[in-house]
């Protein structure tokens, strides 16, 4: 029966390993577990305290996505385990079938929670606190005289070490007892404790948008909870095969049920899709992102804005801007919103592009969005490098001192202390030396419809700023303002030999409207020949988006039909 159990165990790791790796980094980012005792302190002393501490020094280790697929499967592998120890001491041995039977419905618990664990916003707190419920339930006496002893003393205990899935453990044990006194030491908690009562019902951090906690969440400890009251029942009510094996068989039906209502709720591919966009961009896999375009056109901002950022790294935007769905300005540099998911995109955009200031309040904005009050990891990394290339070592010191406290950014924190200072050590750094030739020395705020503007003046302070010069050109077309693209455009000549595919077709555009045609080698006879097919069709059909699809990658056809 091992072999199952590991072949379930298998399939679980290569499935979060290989195709939803996002996922798991996804959470390890939006928290910041430290080695600290105040740390410990702070958690233990919520409800539910310890199976968060618990799983986020799990979740910690979901920066190496291999580990924590490992993680993640090894859970579920003891979970079913679990659950077959607690399901093989309700049906009878000898009987033909029913070890059978229970073994496979044993299996059913973790595949729910695979389906469930779908949904970005559950917390490995509620995995961690599923499995302790499992060994409490394990641990109830079969001693008559004990068990009331043990309900009285453990239940407060362990609702407040676990929170609310202790409910599965109280049903399980004397539940006519179980459930009342349960219900009363959590009201009595209420009076203790620092939350609502509906967070203490709901569970501290079961689930990472507070007060959003979906109803669905509860069919895993119901149906576990289920299928073991109904072997109880069974085993109490008849001693025949026959009638046992049909309320196997009955749960077995329950559980496709169950996967019939779960599957719409899970994995849902539009936010997957931004997340495997953040992602990658926190990796820095720019060819990822634009294989991933090109396999399913981005239509969301920030997904728009992840592929425009990876175009512009690998300096492919002037020339392949337009083989994308554009999203006008909003696509190129969305505005701030406090979404603590999307935000770290467009701060990264800005970071690139040497607007550190901005990149930093960004980052910070998405930190202090994060539901669940919770301190991002990978925000405060940022926060130590935007600090030390402003030169504020002393804010960048903190930062660093906090991070030496984790397990996987301690190292990298701990060699930038050298750097805190020293000004020569900051200029030789491969990335710190050239944001600080790059970036914007005055610190001002500025309105997103002047984005173009900024992008400019960072282009006029350092030729060398590449994706500045390739936001510069494009941001005009984005916004149609063929005016403005025009001195853009005769800017960037004038600094640079710079003039990509979407610039000529935009400067063929301009001049073909005004009855001129473009000096010579301004642009190339092809798009010429090109354009004058295009203003053929579109004069012939119109802004009909059918009859000139063959044109849908070219600046035209963005400023006319789209």
């Amino acid at each position: 029966m091992w072999v199952s159990t590991l072949a379930l165990g298998v399939c679980a790791f290569l499935f979060w390993w290989r195709c939803y790796p996002c996922i798991l980094t996804y959470h390890e980012q939006y928290q910041l577990f430290l080695f600290d005792s105040d740390y410990f302190i702070d958690r233990i002393t919520q409800p539910g305290g310890l199976a968060r501490y618990i799983g986020e020094f799990f979740v910690q280790f979901y920066n190496h996505v291999m580990l924590g697929a490992f993680i993640v499967s090894l859970f579920y592998m003891v979970i079913q385990r679990l659950v077959w120890m607690i399901i093989s001491r309700h049906i009878d041995e000898s009987q033909p079938y029913q070890p059978l039977l229970g073994y496979i419905l044993s299996f059913i618990p973790p595949l729910i929670l695979w389906l469930l664990m779908g949904d970005e916003s559950l917390m490995m707190t509620y995995v961690v606190s599923f499995t302790l419920a499992l060994l409490a339930i394990l641990s109830f006496p079969s001693n008559k005289k004990l068990r009331i002893v043990w309900v009285i003393i453990v239940l407060p205990l362990l609702y407040w070490l676990i929170g609310p899935m202790v409910m599965m453990v109280a049903v399980y044990a004397l539940p006519l007892i179980s459930i009342p006194y349960l219900i009363a030491c959590v009201l009595a908690f209420s009076h203790v404790a620092a939350y609502p009562l509906s967070r203490l019902v709901q569970g501290i951090d079961y689930y990472r948008l507070i007060g959003l906690t979906p109803l669905w969440l509860v069919l895993l400890p119901m149906f576990t909870i289920l299928i073991i009251v109904i072997l109880i029942l069974a085993n109490s009510l008849s001693k025949k095969g026959k009638k046992m094996n049909f309320y196997l068989w009955m749960g077995l039906a329950i559980s496709v049920i169950y996967f019939y209502f779960l599957s719409p709720h899970t994995f849902q591919s539009r936010k997957y899709e931004l997340i495997e966009y953040d992602y990658l961009v926190r990796i820095g896999n720019w060819d990822g992102i634009i294989a991933k375009a090109e396999k399913k056109q981005p239509d969301l901002p920030m997904s728009v804005c992840a592929t425009n950022l990876a175009l512009g790294m690998n300096g492919q935007l002037g020339e392949r801007a337009f083989d994308f769905f554009q999203h006008g300005m909003d696509g190129l540099l969305p505005p701030l919103e406090r979404n603590f998911s999307s935000t770290l995109i467009t701060a990264e955009a800005y970071f690139h592009l040497g607007l550190v200031n901005t990149a930093q309040r960004y980052a910070f904005e998405a930190m202090e969005a994060i539901p669940n009050n919770n301190k991002s990891a990978r925000v405060v990394k940022r926060l130590v490098e935007t600090n030390l290339i402003n030169g504020q070592y002393d804010v960048a010191r903190k930062y660093i001192l906090i991070l030496q406290k984790t397990a996987f950014y301690g190292k990298w924190a701990s060699r930038l202390l050298p750097l805190l200072g020293n000004e020569k050590a900051i200029e030789a750094h491969p990335l710190y030396g050239y944001m600080r030739r790059v970036r914007l020395v005055d610190d001002f705020l500025f309105s997103e419809h002047e984005a173009d503007k900024i992008c400019g003046q960072l282009f006029l302070r350092n030729k060398q700023n590449r994706l500045a010069m390739q936001y510069l050109l494009l941001a005009p077309l984005l916004q149609r303002d063929m005016d403005k693209f025009m001195q853009y455009a005769e800017l960037v000549r004038s600094e640079v030999h710079y003039n990509p595919l979407a610039a000529q077709e935009a400067l063929a555009f301009v001049f073909m409207r005004q009855n001129q045609r473009p000096p010579l080698g301004l642009v190339s006879p092809s798009v010429m020949e090109r354009f004058q097919s295009f203003a053929r069709d579109y004069s012939t059909y119109g802004a009909n988006p059918s009859a000139l699809e063959h044109f849908h990658n070219t600046t035209w056809y963005y400023l006319c039909v789209k």
